[in-house]
């Protein structure tokens, strides 16, 4: 699956889609692939707080609990709580039903620090993919 042009990426796999001040969040189809069946995603509460680069919570698979880190800065307006009863979306659609939180930008110049998806795939490409 082609990574989205309508986002950035990290270096650890996950996305943004910025629409006004607020940013999208969720992980990329590769890092879904690479975890294989997600059965659990652990996500900050609305009205938390999430800085660049840090984590912000946890996803566990069959294979392994991975750290979660979020590619903007902000407040959390919102969380995909379906995911506590459907974590498996994130396998199924990690771009659309698999996103994880909604965070309203306190440093929309952070954004220019992220890969577009041309880059993100060059960067997949020299990671071995």
């Amino acid at each position: 699956m082609a990574s989205p042009g309508d986002r950035k990426y990290t270096k650890e796999h996950e996305w943004v889609k910025v629409d006004g001040d607020t940013g999208t969040v969720g992980i990329t189809d590769y890092a879904q692939d690479q975890l294989g069946d997600i059965v659990f995603v652990e996500l900050p509460e609305p009205g938390a707080n999430v800085t660049q680069m840090q984590k912000f919570g946890e996803i566990e698979s069959v294979k392994a609990v991975s750290e979660l880190f979020s590619p903007v800065s902000g407040e959390v307006v919102e969380r995909n709580d379906g995911l506590n009863d459907n974590p498996q979306w994130v396998n199924d659609s990690p771009y659309d039903g698999g996103w994880m939180l909604k965070v309203r930008l306190s440093s929309p110049a952070e954004i220019e620090a992220l890969m577009s998806a041309g880059d993100y795939e060059k960067f997949l490409e020299t990671a071995g993919e």
